[in-house]
């Protein structure tokens, strides 16, 4: 989780509001693809 939080920053670079938002929208579906990428499949046995 460090290098992550390395990756994409603590602060916005961006200075206009509308833009830190699409910012944010960006790192939220970056985190939210590595956390389904470290998710296991499973599958039902019968």
């Amino acid at each position: 989780m460090v290098q992550i939080k390395k990756l994409l920053k603590r602060t916005l670079s961006l200075r206009d509001q509308t833009t830190q938002i699409s910012e944010i929208y960006a790192i939220i579906k970056t985190l939210n693809k590595l956390t389904e990428l470290g998710m296991p499949n499973t599958k039902v046995i019968a």
